[in-house]
């Protein structure tokens, strides 16, 4: 390896590593094969990695014809080696930034990383975080550890952040039309991270450090996280009042500025939203202060799952029946429409609650044939089908994920209660005295 790093990016002869092969990591890979480069995948399950060097994907984002094409070019193979690291001129950090059962941040998987990357550090390499943390992590954390390998960051070998943007099931946005923000931890690591991502991504944006890369994301999902807890906590308050909510919504952004559309559900899901702001609540208290709409907001949201499970109650008592003894079918259990990604989806917690209530539950999702158990969920279940027969021999439907394709007026047709959480029966017109918003 030489310092002339930028030489290598140029010529498209450095070597990528890309540790996690989720739904960040496959698909830079992807982007940095169609930028013509050598990519190795590293990832510690070796069933993924079997998968992928199969030309098999997982994840719908990354297509198995996609990644077929990508195996098949030459340009990209994964391993649970680690010690191949030594192999790379850049390694890119894509791993999972959970929280504890306590809500603090959860850093084992980046902490982790960094000690196998120290292990085979080679003076000369761009080591680039971009897993989503509280500001202060890449120099605070990632690079201490780095450093123990004797080497200095900044001088023997380069040190960056830049933050995923992954929006999985959009199909306006894919990583290489998605800005990128990068920050190094000096001039030269932040230059050469530029370099890097420009060979793949339509834009790069530069910013002054690591910290502000970092904090720029934070705020990103904390923007979000806030402006979804107000509609959900409005939602509420207007279904006591008898106000439809998604009225309301649709009335106030035909306002063209000063507004902006965000809608209530269930409850949130992803790896992002339900845990990234929390990141930056427990590094405020090292300053001393209280982060209360941060934590206002994660209050709100979590609290939805059992708002929704309140209105299957009530849903059911119209017909004189409990939820106890019933036969309930979700529809939809991804946390987002026209995705896979389960993650933190809030179906995970209305299978909890509605199952601790007495309900046996089924689901249909066509993007997710299989529900693992998760720490969350101790239920093993499989996709059903969605059809009259399968409608009807459920006692409610309680719409989840709000997927295109599916046909709402069939559900509602042969449903015997519709609870509907993302108003995704808006425009069926018969049965309507079946439908329960929540």
């Amino acid at each position: 390896m030489t310092i002339a790093l930028d030489k290598e990016i140029e010529d498209r002869t450095a070597n990528i590593g890309i540790i996690g092969q989720g739904y960040v990591g496959l698909p830079l890979a992807h982007a940095f094969c169609e930028a013509r480069f050598t990519v190795t995948g590293f990832d510690v399950d070796p069933e993924k990695v079997e998968s992928l060097n199969r030309g098999e994907s997982y994840i719908q984002t990354v297509g198995t014809d996609t990644v077929t094409r990508m195996v098949d070019s030459g340009r990209f193979r994964a391993t649970t080696e680690f010690r191949e690291l030594r192999q790379m001129h850049v390694v890119v950090i894509c791993v999972p930034t959970p929280l504890t059962k306590t809500r603090e941040p959860d850093l084992s998987h980046i902490t982790s990383t960094a000690h196998e990357i120290r292990r085979y550090l080679e003076r000369g390499q761009l080591i680039v975080l971009e897993s989503t943390t509280y500001p202060g992590t890449t120099e605070e954390v990632v690079q201490p550890i780095l450093e123990e390998s004797g080497l200095t960051a900044g001088e023997d070998f380069f040190l960056a952040f830049s933050p995923e943007r992954e929006d999985p099931g959009n199909k306006n946005f894919a990583t290489k039309t998605i800005p990128k923000l990068v920050g190094g931890i000096n001039e030269a690591s932040g230059e050469l991270a530029c370099k890097l991502y420009a060979t793949a991504v339509q834009e790069v944006v530069s910013v002054s450090d690591t910290t502000v890369a970092e904090a720029a994301k934070i705020l990103e999902n904390i923007y979000r996280a806030v402006n979804i807890a107000l509609v959900n906590e409005l939602k509420v308050l207007f279904d006591r009042m008898g106000i439809d909510i998604w009225k309301v919504i649709d009335a106030a952004k035909t306002k063209p500025f000063g507004f902006q559309a965000f809608s209530p559900g269930p409850g949130l899901g992803g790896h992002c939203i339900p845990i990234d702001p929390f990141y930056l609540s427990w590094k405020a208290r090292e300053y001393e202060l209280s982060t209360r709409f941060i934590e206002l907001a994660g209050e709100i949201n979590t609290e939805m799952p059992r708002f929704v499970v309140q209105k299957v109650a009530e849903a059911l008592n119209s017909v004189e029946s409990s939820i106890k003894g019933s036969r309930g079918l979700l529809v939809g259990v991804a946390y987002k429409p026209n995705t896979d990604d389960v993650r933190e989806s809030p179906a995970f917690k209305l299978i909890d609650l509605l199952d601790g209530f007495g309900a046996t539950l089924s689901y249909h999702d066509p993007h997710v044939p299989s529900l693992p158990r998760t720490r969350r969920c101790q239920k093993e279940i499989d996709s059903v089908g969605l059809d009259a027969e399968t409608l009807s021999q459920h006692d409610f439907t309680l719409i989840v994920t709000d997927h295109e394709g599916i046909d709402w007026d069939l559900v509602v047709e042969h449903s015997r209660i519709v609870v509907d959480t993302r108003n995704a029966t808006r425009n069926v017109t018969s049965g309507r005295d079946k439908i329960f918003k929540a």
